[in-house]
């Protein structure tokens, strides 16, 4: 078995140092990134509200009940009332028996169908 030499070898003495910076600028390092990770988390947490998320109530309009309704092509859902005047669930059908442009109003009677 060889014998360790007894002189260190320069890249020894340069593997060694570079250790040593290694660990300590690892170190400084892993603290920054946690002290920028904490202060994130507490600015996101200030701006949500306490961790409930975030409600962009400013744009959002109050909730208010429907009592007119034309179907269209335009029109994205039917109201309730709708869909218990006609006893249609799409908004498809209800075109299809009533007409686009067929204008319902709660508590009026239903628009005529259309004439097929």
């Amino acid at each position: 078995m060889p014998r360790p030499p007894r002189e260190t070898s320069i890249d020894s003495i340069l593997r060694d140092a570079a250790d040593r910076v290694v660990q300590r600028v690892s170190a400084a390092i892993a603290k920054q990134v946690s002290d920028l990770v904490q202060e994130g988390i507490q600015r996101e947490l200030a701006s949500a509200g306490g961790g409930r998320g975030r409600r962009n109530t400013a744009t959002r309009r109050p909730r208010t009940e429907i009592t007119k309704w034309v179907a269209d092509h335009r029109a994205r859902r039917v109201p309730n009332f709708v869909i218990e005047a006609t006893g249609l669930d799409t908004k498809r059908k209800i075109v299809a028996k009533f007409g686009e442009g067929a204008a319902f109003e709660k508590g009026k009677p239903l628009p005529k169908p259309k004439a097929a």
